[in-house]
């Protein structure tokens, strides 16, 4: 699903790289947790492989699609078919209601649009059903729900279409161990059911063994290293 080789990305305003990672791969269907503290690049990757940025230098492939030979349009239309981003905040649309949220992606995507079975407002709540949300919230504004219930808003609205690439950007980090162990089970229990692969990051180690690998991007990223023995 993801391969990156020799990739290096440095900053407009910085004179070294703040990623150079010799290969890093997610297999097709595989849950990975990526770890690293603040600053160790976390962000900047997160942003290469949704396509929002480029490498100077290197491979970087998903779902089978190198992203450095797409344009800035291209690439847009590429994320919004395939991949599905879960932010940290959320960034779900205040003005809008719980289902229309959720469906936001299909008014971008055709392909995750083809992939539905039935209309994207029954789409939206099966997902958010399964997700344990109650029916009714749908039509509430997002602004009247919970943080938890808020998350699993946009956990719907990543996974709807099933794209084949869901990416979780700490989204986690403002619930209580509880909450977010049985959000991170949900999430991966849709993510299987539609084959998606799932990179899920966060600084919290303890969240690893709910997952199928580990990966901690201080270890991978060159970068780092360079920087700390300049110090």
């Amino acid at each position: 699903m993801i391969t990156i080789e020799q990739l290096r990305f440095t900053w407009p305003d910085q004179s070294q790289p703040i990623l150079d990672i010799d290969s890093f791969a997610v297999g097709e269907g595989e849950h990975v947790f990526l770890k690293g503290p603040s600053g160790s690049g976390k962000s900047t990757l997160l942003s290469l492989i949704a396509g929002i940025h480029t490498p100077q230098s290197g491979v970087l492939t998903v779902n089978h699609q190198a992203l450095t030979a797409l344009n800035d349009r291209q690439r847009d239309q590429f994320r919004a078919n395939h991949i599905g981003y879960i932010f940290q905040q959320f960034n779900l649309l205040p003005y809008l209601s719980v289902l229309d949220n959720v469906t936001v992606p299909l008014r971008f995507s055709h392909a995750r649009r083809q992939a539905l079975h039935h209309s994207p407002h029954q789409e939206a709540g099966t997902l958010l059903d399964r997700l344990g949300l109650p029916a009714s919230c749908y039509h509430q504004p997002v602004t009247a729900l919970s943080i938890g219930q808020q998350q699993r808003v946009a956990a719907a609205r990543a996974l709807i279409g099933a794209p084949a690439l869901i990416i979780a950007d700490e989204p986690t980090s403002a619930l209580d161990t509880d909450t977010r162990n049985t959000f991170i089970r949900l999430l991966q229990d849709r993510c299987r059911e539609a084959n998606s692969s799932l990179l899920f990051v966060s600084h919290d180690s303890q969240l690893a063994p709910l997952f199928d690998r580990d990966v901690s991007l201080p270890a991978l990223n060159r970068a780092i290293h360079r920087e700390e023995a300049n110090l």
